[in-house]
């Protein structure tokens, strides 16, 4: 095996690795989201909107790079 198959067989094995992790937090938030952010109709307030709109906010920073949008338009 060359070097640079070697420093490839790394690189992918880290790229699975935060490929995993990325979907395992995913998983997690599309599971919160299903749960209504575990709250109830009747409980919400504005602060769950500031705490959704927080979420959001961080979500599009990654979106945006993702899709190159936003800021990340060329």
């Amino acid at each position: 095996m060359t070097r640079r198959a070697a420093d490839n067989s790394k690189a992918l094995d880290a790229f699975i690795a935060a490929k995993a992790e990325i979907d395992t937090m995913l998983e997690r938030l599309k599971a919160l989201s299903d749960d209504h952010f575990e709250t109830h109709p009747d409980e919400i307030h504005w602060g769950h909107v500031g705490t959704l709109k927080h979420y959001a906010g961080l979500l599009r920073q990654i979106t945006d790079s993702a899709f190159k949008e936003g800021e990340h338009a060329a």
